[in-house]
């Protein structure tokens, strides 16, 4: 696909490039889309697997230790291992699918993608629809896991007020501002640059260019010299803005998983208010 003057364009791929590639036996192909818009129609070829509601609201390490499990057990049962390709897609580009890209780089998959623009850009390139379903064969995913690309609530802790790191907060502005609260408290992590996910988007549903990322970003402190910590509610849409910055060849990123609903719950970890200090 064009590389849209990414870092790392490898990341994303196009209707037209995964076409060509269809019906590969190296090809795993995940729709993240709800069941009933799967059953209506999807890619041929492509297993299901909804990421969404899947959240962990404890990172101490047993909870986590169980809950990567039972994640790598469902890619397993999809049929997921290190040597095939993985390309994740929804309705767009969206949160669902960067979600599992996510994870399988976590895992230390070599090779993981998200489908640009998503089935809706593929409707529009004239491309197959199927709602035949191809069952998968399950396979064994062979877990090597990047600790420096997941934050726990012990990493944020012991990251606030180091200049070395930078905490985004990808919610909307509700969440952000205190209108919408979504747990024990309303705020945000003391310090939080907030820039909500939908932001890297454009009109289409699909990432914007390079240039105009990247001006965001850095425009709101987001520096590629520092490491980036990102948060949301469950750890969805900072997996997407996880995503677009390492589009743009940020170095070290990481993905909150508890986010603010284990963050907002405990009431032993620092939050601010912005709407009282903005």
């Amino acid at each position: 696909m064009e590389s849209g003057g990414y870092a790392r364009p490898e990341l994303l791929t196009s209707p037209d490039d995964l076409n060509q590639t269809l019906g590969d036996p190296s090809l795993c192909l995940i729709d993240t889309r709800p069941a009933e818009q799967f059953a209506q129609g999807h890619i041929p070829g492509s297993v299901h697997f909804d990421l969404f509601g899947l959240s962990l609201i404890d990172t101490s390490p047993a909870p986590l230790k169980a809950f990567n499990f039972m994640i790598q057990h469902i890619f397993d049962m999809r049929g997921v291992n290190q040597n095939k390709r993985v390309v994740f897609y929804e309705e767009t580009s969206g949160m669902r699918a960067a979600r599992g890209l996510w994870f399988l780089e976590f895992f230390g998959h070599p090779n993981v993608q998200v489908l640009d623009g998503g089935i809706q850009a593929w409707r529009q390139g004239g491309f197959p629809i199927t709602t035949e379903v191809t069952p998968p064969v399950p396979s064994r995913l062979k877990v090597a896991e990047k600790e420096e690309l997941l934050a726990t609530a012990d990493t944020i802790l012991g990251s606030l007020n180091q200049n070395k790191s930078c905490i985004l907060d990808t919610r909307s502005d509700d969440e952000y501002m205190g209108r919408n609260v979504r747990a024990a408290r309303g705020g945000a992590i003391p310090g939080a640059i907030h820039i909500e996910w939908t932001r890297s988007l454009d009109e289409r549903g699909r990432f914007k260019p390079a240039s105009e990322l990247k001006a965001m970003f850095l425009k709101a402190g987001i520096t590629p010299d520092k490491e980036i910590i990102a948060y949301c509610q469950g750890g969805y849409r900072s997996a997407h803005s996880y995503l677009a910055l390492r589009l743009l060849g940020y170095p070290r990123v990481r993905n909150y998983l508890g986010s603010w609903k284990e963050w907002g719950d405990r009431l032993d970890l620092p939050i601010e208010k912005p709407w009282e200090t903005r």
